[in-house]
Parts: C-alpha cells; sequence; structure tokens
C-alpha cells in the first residue's frame, strides 16, 4: 500500500511540475511578445535589498522637476516611517497597557496605509511627472488633499471612536 501511494504521490508531483514549467514557458513567451511588441516593460529596481517597484528618478523624470519629485518621494518615505513607528508605539503600548482596540487599528492603517499612499498618490504624481499627464495630476492633488485632510483629523484625533485615542497615542 506504501509503494503504491508514494508512486502515486511522485506522478502527482511531476504532473504539478510539468505544469509549473508549462506556465512558466508561457509567461515568459508572453513578456516576449510584450517586449517585441514595444511596450515598455518596467522593471523593479526599489528598493535595492528586495526590489517591489519600479522607481528611477534621474532617468524618466524632467530635470526641471527633479527636485521636487525627489521631495514627494521624501514625503512618501516619512509616512513609511511614521506608520511604522506609529505600529512600533501602538505594540509598546500594548504590551503595557493591554488595549487590542488600539493594536489592532493601527496594524489596519499601517497595512493599508502604506501600499494606498503610494497607489494612491505617490505613483500618479510619479506617472504625472514623467508623462506630464494632466489627469495624473488631478488624481494626484485629489487624493494628496483627501490625505492631507485624514492626517490632520489623525492628529487632532476627535473622540469619536475609541475616546480619543483611535489614530494617536496620547
Amino acid at each position: 500500500m506504501g509503494a503504491q501511494d508514494s508512486n502515486g504521490k511522485a506522478r502527482e508531483l511531476s504532473s504539478w511540475e510539468s505544469d509549473l514549467r508549462r506556465r512558466e514557458a508561457d509567461i515568459k513567451r508572453r513578456e516576449e511578445s510584450l517586449k517585441n511588441a514595444g511596450v515598455p516593460m518596467e522593471e523593479k529596481n526599489w528598493p535595492p535589498f528586495f526590489p517591489i517597484i519600479h522607481h528611477d528618478i534621474a532617468n524618466e523624470i524632467p530635470a526641471n522637476v527633479q527636485k521636487l519629485q525627489y521631495l514627494a518621494f521624501a514625503s512618501w518615505l516619512g509616512i513609511v516611517l511614521c506608520l511604522s513607528w506609529n505600529f512600533i508605539a501602538v505594540i509598546v503600548c500594548w504590551i503595557k497597557e493591554g488595549d487590542s482596540k488600539l493594536f489592532f487599528l493601527a496594524t489596519i492603517y499601517a497595512l493599508l496605509g502604506i501600499p494606498l499612499s503610494y497607489l494612491m498618490w505617490y505613483r500618479p504624481l510619479y506617472r504625472a511627472m514623467r508623462t506630464n499627464s494632466a489627469f495624473s495630476f488631478g488624481w494626484f492633488f485629489l487624493c494628496y488633499l483627501i490625505h492631507i485632510g485624514f492626517c490632520i483629523i489623525a492628529a487632532i484625533a476627535p473622540p469619536i471612536v475609541f475616546q480619543g485615542k483611535s489614530l494617536t497615542m496620547i
């Protein structure tokens, strides 16, 4: 019974492996056809230790707005730093006081805030600077205005949810 079971598992693994190889070849074929069609493929290059996004201000952004784009990138990195610091501070307070509500809110805020800030306002600004697109600039201004409003409400922390401790640690 054990030999038949191991043979069945071996056949199943080999079929999975062949399916994986077929899918890999299909993906490579699609990438090559896109490259041959002239579709620009953005190579993920940032952060250097684990590339997850494409970011090349020096080569893609016009020289007259590069300083502004670097400032926007520093602003986005500041958001990442602040949300990470908030998460760490809430963990410390959770260990000290045992309030799990703030921990879950900080976790949700960090897990959603970092990628959404990138997707909703930083990337549209990057694309707008690169292509000079009015739609991308409009989308950036709308989302960034909403983001600034949210940050102001978060800093004030009105007693709407959790008696004023919903977004800050005061």
